[in-house]
């Protein structure tokens, strides 16, 4: 295993560089054109098979190894965000309007690595490896789903991503069995009463304050009405309503999101929001729209790949810098991956503030620590082939 992290040592400086590559180079969700094809093209040129298109927009290449066995996949995102880069650096991006501002450049670049090396060892694998390149990772419905009805799990026994982490200090990496991340839904709420003149509030049924009793009450379901012991989150995030100061007005639109882990918690959520809302409608003599849609399902790792994963980390980076993180209410549609096989979806510490990465996801200065990636590939690298290794080990010994 020394032999691979020589290599991820030897190659980090490219690693670097096809990072800045893309940083400087950023494509919206869906609307990625050049980062597929520049994947393509640099698999294609270490000698491994790859298929473009699938899903949509996604990049799948596969290293057959040398040897029979199992199939281990690995999975980056490369889709950016619509922000304005506002980082002081020779990589800002040069887009405007569109910047990496989660680390899937960062993502990508590991994962292009990461192939390099296993695409010269080929020979010496017990199994084959699948390099999943995903597009449109922040943008529901996501590319996930997509590229497995193309069939990128196809033959596929475990499946393994992970995620730069910016809240997290450089040099540790967090692990989780079981749920990890939240489902991430979306409701939008439109109430109809009936508009006036503001100085005459008898003669209206009033949308601003039969929304703003909603908003208030919403918040009850999950205090109330849902079991403490399972986590879940009602977020109001905009409310739109009226226009002029002298008229009451005739409806109002609420717009938020829900978060869970449980699917039963989820769906007692649904029913009790609307619930909720009828009853105040009815009350007010109103009429509504609910509408609700289910995004990304919650993240839940797998036991056994999990602390597969573990173990391999603690090899690298030490006990100590191998943490067992709480569960983050954010949304991946990873979780599409973990729920057709067995997998896990690990955290790599990128977070420097001597170097300006300082501010959080999603932010027009976000930035890493670059040298997460070197811990990302290490890590990646050892989980591959550690595994097909005690597969391998474990189908000789069966009698």
């Amino acid at each position: 295993m020394k032999e691979l992290f020589v290599e991820v040592d030897r190659y980090y400086e490219e690693m670097v560089s096809l990072r800045r590559y893309l940083h400087e180079r950023p494509e919206l969700s869906y609307e990625e054109v050049h980062t597929p094809a520049f994947i393509a093209t640099y698999l294609q040129e270490l000698g491994i098979d790859v298929r473009t298109g699938v899903g949509g927009r996604g990049v799948v290449g596969t290293i057959r190894g040398g040897k029979p066995g199992k199939t281990v996949a690995l999975r980056a995102d490369f889709d950016a965000l619509a922000l304005q880069d506002e980082k002081d650096v020779p990589y800002r991006s040069k887009v405007d309007g569109a910047m990496h501002a989660c680390g899937h450049d960062g993502h990508t670049a590991t994962l292009l690595v990461v192939a390099k090396i296993l695409a010269e060892k080929r020979e010496t694998l017990s199994g084959n490896v699948v390099l999943i390149h995903q597009f449109g990772e922040e943008l529901a419905p996501g590319g996930a789903k997509p590229m497995i009805e193309d069939g990128c799990l196809d033959g596929v026994d475990v499946v393994f991503g992970a995620h730069l982490w910016a809240s997290m200090p450089t040099g540790f990496v967090s692990v989780r069995p079981g749920p990890v991340m939240a489902a991430a839904d979306k409701f939008t709420i439109k109430v109809h009463g009936r508009g006036g003149h503001g100085a005459s509030p008898h003669e209206t049924v009033d949308s601003i304050m039969l929304g703003t009793s909603y908003i208030q009450q919403v918040q009850q379901v999950v205090s109330r009405r849902i079991n403490p012991l399972q986590p879940a989150v009602v977020t109001v995030a905009a409310f739109h309503a009226g226009g002029a100061f002298n008229v009451i007005a005739d409806s109002a639109e609420i717009l938020g999101t829900v978060r869970t882990f449980d699917k039963a918690t989820q769906e007692h959520i649904i029913v009790e929001m609307e619930r909720l809302l009828s009853g105040l409608c009815d009350g007010y003599g109103a009429t509504y729209k609910f509408e609700y849609e289910k995004g990304y399902p919650a993240v839940v790792n797998h036991i056994t790949e999990t602390m597969h994963l573990e173990e391999q980390a603690v090899e690298i980076i030490g006990r100590k810098n191998v943490v067992h993180q709480e569960p983050i209410m954010g949304g991946e549609d990873f979780a599409y991956y973990t729920e057709k096989v067995p997998g896990s979806f690990f955290f790599v510490g990128a977070g420097n503030p001597a170097k300006g990465a300082s501010y959080p996801h999603h932010h027009p200065k976000f930035d890493f620590d670059e040298e997460a990636m070197r811990v990302a590939a290490k890590v990646f690298l050892s989980t591959t082939v550690s595994y097909l290794e005690n597969a391998c080990k474990s189908e000789t010994t069966v009698v």
